[in-house]
């Protein structure tokens, strides 16, 4: 198993970096959170886990271990495959998503583009007591996630954006739903977005 790459980031784009490790491009798919901390030109570090299909070899890039631990947890309810987990991971973060999993709180799941009722039900019955808290270095529990941090504009459409990518639309019609539905919607909610740009998408 990859457990993290660090190397020069050579390209990224919406949903996905290419790093420079040994002189070999390395293409990973990331989480929103894991795609901020990595700058072009710059060296940066993702844990990662790869997914081997018969055709594919897929790498995952997430901010930390704890996010790819989420990742790994998320694929074995029914259902809920590489992509859908990291679209799961685009909507909430780590706190988020172990909060609606403790408190059976489906309707936060359904917020994610790909789940209906039934689906989120599937996997807070599933997922139930898997998810441990992470512990911090100093043995303490980490503050509990209030609300979500105001975002600027451009950091929603990216957090869109790798949505979508992830959901499996190209960067291109990604990039252009994005743009469209945060500039039309008065909402700032990432998941609104996500849901709103998804609709448009299925339309065209």
């Amino acid at each position: 198993m990859i457990a993290f790459l660090t190397g020069r980031v050579a390209a990224r784009g919406a949903g996905s970096a290419v790093i420079d490790v040994g002189g070999v491009g390395m293409t990973v798919q990331c989480t929103p959170s894991a795609l901020s901390r990595l700058h072009v030109g710059e060296t940066g570090t993702v844990s990662t886990s790869l997914i081997v299909r018969e055709d594919s070899l897929t790498l995952f890039g997430f901010a930390d271990d704890d996010e790819r631990h989420l990742f790994e947890q998320l694929q074995t309810a029914s259902g809920v495959g590489p992509r859908l987990a990291l679209a799961i991971l685009s909507v909430h973060s780590p706190a988020g998503l172990r909060q609606a999993v403790a408190t059976e709180d489906t309707a936060a799941l359904t917020r994610v583009p790909g789940i209906g009722r039934k689906g989120a039900q599937r996997i807070v019955l599933e997922l139930a007591g898997k998810l441990e808290s992470p512990v911090l270095t100093d043995g303490t529990l980490p503050p509990a996630e209030g609300a979500p941090a105001e975002a600027s504009d451009a950091a929603r459409r990216a957090q869109v954006v790798s949505g979508l990518v992830n959901l499996g639309w190209s960067a291109k019609d990604a990039e252009a739903a994005a743009a469209a539905v945060t500039a039309e919607s008065a909402s700032t909610d990432v998941a609104v977005l996500l849901r709103t740009a998804l609709r448009r998408l299925s339309r065209a």
